[in-house]
């Protein structure tokens, strides 16, 4: 969101949620443990206790994100943040989040799980009674297990990419009987994750890469804490604040990773309407009429002054639809029809093995994104997952479906996971995937076919490439065994493959006549000499960054990165022609280094900092007022994993920026340069040693 003024704070008190009494949770039966770097290890009996304390700590480190997560969810977003959240607080509404958790709460979830989310929420709810300064709005709190699942249910929508058909339609850019297929492109957010098995490695170790490539900071930032009860819970890894479990990390046994993946997760109709009859639309030979599905956004100005703005929607047999200038559609998808995705990460934590590990995914409630496996018994795993109806093969679901017919209404009926794009223990000792193909994601011969899996589900071709993906496969096919050096090194490589396969148009960039185009004729030299690494020496780097940030807000298709005619020699010179003078602009200079351009920085702390969009050391940037460009997101917590037969595994991890979003903390920037100098802190699960060494220890009261 837009930056956002909070004039008025709210001062109140309440009683903690009932549910710590029930559970008898006591706050001095668990210990917070801050290691040198400000990350929470909570130690306690029980999974409840580790919950409550797990709550308390991460409101410690970043009560405002969890506030601006709840918010829309309790459609409160427009009177703290005025129009941008009531833009939030109306989208909640029509992803459906509220009908389904209050219909299945208690049937959906087991009780076990119940009491663990609601232990959750007493450890948030008595932090901030205790710090009531903190709150944004006070009709928020007590938060309930309930809106802990709404926001789960968004959360998974957005993951699965529904806001893109949302936005379409409700932006009038859809297209009738055209929906806008998934393209090659150069991104930086993304993820990375890949596994080696011991027969690939040179210590007999299996290794593991947890690499999500996630804005730095804010509601979708990673957050790193240590869960550890005496009820199997022992877990470290990357959460999003506000979350009860950890949602990539790694236990004693097993660990595991997550891309995003872009399989066909939401379906777009348009609605055959009564040429007379306002609102009613054909179904199967008959008309039937649109329900009204209003929603009223609330919104604050001044800091007092509440306005409330009614917008009208309408829902059909297939969801909710709008009425825009081409007409009615309707969008429909998997992601709000299930609300156990917490608990089956809480299952996926609590795994002891590959066995526990399946069971946990069979339940199929994580919607979307890929999983990379890795343990202690030398299993790797990939599975491009998701839960993907069954549907009805003579459509193009590519397309925006017809809707006036029972054959494009799919039912609540899924494909298992064999039938999802997988491997397991491949011969050639590795998985991957970089947000491409499913269909390339191990060794030549250990590959998902394509035939094998329903042509419905929509997954990427194998012709669907990221940079990230060609350059590990280029790396790894290059060891017939990996150090765990190499594994870093593979890890933190910050170069572009040659050729440029992920766009094959903009590789022609590298390859222009410098005399031909005497005006940038030296940059064009700098491009065609570069070694397409974005170190923080190079001139190529911020030359081929800001060029190509010029070429894809100027041509009419992305599309034309890997195919397209758009992107012809003018338009490539035109992207060196405006870096160059966007250079001159803000610096003085036809060229510059990295250093000078790419900025890491928070509060008073200031780094340069390598990578760049779709390199493995990811990076995604905003341009400041100064010319120079602000780290965003890309390589956010990153961690890597070394498993035995015998004994915990030896993990390493960073954030970006530190373990608080606080700027009064000390630990609001202290990973900062461990971060742009490409290092890691080591981590381990050992509960003695984590208190031996504790900074501080403490219950949460």
């Amino acid at each position: 969101m837009a930056s956002r003024i909070i004039i008025l704070t709210f001062l109140f008190a309440f009683s903690i949620s009932d549910i710590s009494a029930q559970n008898k949770i006591d706050p001095n039966n668990i210990t917070i443990a801050r290691d040198e770097w400000g990350v929470p290890h909570i130690f306690a009996k029980t999974d409840n206790e580790v919950a409550y304390g797990f709550g308390w700590a991460t409101c410690e480190d970043d009560i405002r994100t969890i506030q601006e997560l709840f918010l829309p969810i309790r459609g409160l977003s427009g009177l703290v943040f005025g129009k941008d959240g009531a833009v939030a607080d109306v989208g909640v509404h029509l992803l459906e989040a509220d009908a389904i958790v209050e219909a299945r709460y208690e049937s959906d979830l087991s009780p076990d799980f119940r009491a663990y989310l609601e232990s959750f929420c007493a450890g948030v709810n008595a932090y901030v009674k205790h710090h009531p300064k903190e709150v944004l709005h006070k009709k928020l709190f007590p938060v309930t297990g309930k809106d802990i699942i709404k926001g789960y249910v968004v959360g998974m929508t957005l993951m699965s990419g529904v806001n893109r058909d949302l936005g379409a339609i409700m932006s009038g850019k859809i297209k009738p009987y055209k929906k806008v297929e998934n393209i090659a492109k150069i991104e930086a957010q993304g993820s990375n994750a890949f596994a080696i098995s011991s027969k690939r490695t040179t210590t007999g170790e299996t290794f593991l890469a947890n690499n999500s490539h996630q804005p730095l900071e804010g509601p979708n930032s990673w957050y790193e804490a240590h869960l550890h009860s005496e009820e199997g819970l022992n877990i470290l890894g990357g959460t999003f604040a506000g979350a009860p479990v950890i949602h990539l990390g790694t236990n004693e046994n097993i660990g595991w990773a997550h891309t995003v993946n872009y399989p066909d997760f939401a379906d777009v109709y348009q609605l055959t309407m009564h040429p007379v009859k306002e609102h009613h639309y054909l179904f199967d030979g008959k008309w039937e009429e649109l329900q009204n599905f209003d929603t009223k956004a609330r919104i604050k100005i001044l800091g007092f002054l509440k306005v409330g703005a009614k917008q009208k929607f309408f829902k059909s047999k297939y969801g909710v639809t709008f009425k825009t200038d081409r007409g009615f559609f309707a969008l429909r998808f998997p992601a709000n029809r299930d609300i156990r995705a917490a608990e089956q990460w809480y299952r996926m934590n609590k795994a002891g093995n590959l066995e526990e590990f399946m069971a946990a995914l069979e339940m199929q409630a994580i919607i979307c994104t890929n999983i990379v496996y890795a343990d202690r018994e030398d299993h790797i795993f990939y599975i491009s997952n998701g839960r993907l109806p069954k549907r009805d093969p003579n459509y193009n679901w590519q397309a925006v479906l017809p809707g006036d017919t029972s054959s494009t209404l799919w039912a609540d009926d899924y494909y298992g996971l064999d039938y999802l794009p997988q491997v397991l223990d491949p011969s050639s000792g590795y998985v991957y995937n970089c947000n491409h193909t499913p269909f390339l994601s191990s060794g030549d011969t250990d590959n998902p076919k394509v035939s094998e899996i329903p042509a419905t589900h929509g997954f990427q071709q194998p012709s669907s490439l990221t940079n990230r993906g060609v350059r590990f496969k280029a790396l790894i096919e290059q060891y017939d065994k990996v150090s765990y050096d190499d594994f870093k090194t593979i890890k933190y490589d910050r170069s572009y493959h040659k050729p440029l396969k992920s766009a094959m148009k903009l590789e022609g960039i590298f390859h222009l006549a410098a005399e031909k185009y005497p005006n940038v004729a030296e940059n064009i030299r700098i491009l065609n000499n570069w070694d397409r690494n974005t170190n923080l020496e190079s001139k190529g780097a911020p030359l081929f960054i800001m060029a190509y940030d010029y070429i894809r807000k100027n041509i009419k298709n992305r599309a034309s990165l890997q195919t397209g005619d758009d992107l012809n020699e003018t338009m490539l010179v035109k992207g060196i022609q405006a870096a160059q003078d966007y250079f001159v602009e803000h610096f003085g200079k036809k060229q510059v280094t990295l250093a000078e351009l790419q900025r890491h920085s928070r509060g008073k702390v200031d780094l340069p900092v390598s990578g760049g969009p779709d390199v493995l050391a990811a990076l995604a940037t905003n341009k400041q007022e100064d010319g120079r460009l602000r780290a965003r997101a890309g390589d956010s917590y990153i961690q890597l994993v070394r498993f035995s037969k015998e004994g915990l595994p030896k993990i390493e991890s960073v954030n970006a920026y530190g373990a608080s979003a606080k700027p009064n903390s000390p630990h609001y920037t202290d990973q900062m340069q461990m971060y742009v100098d490409q290092k890691l802190k080591p981590m381990t699960l050992d509960k003695q040693e984590i208190l031996q060494n504790a900074k501080r220890t403490y219950h949460p009261k």
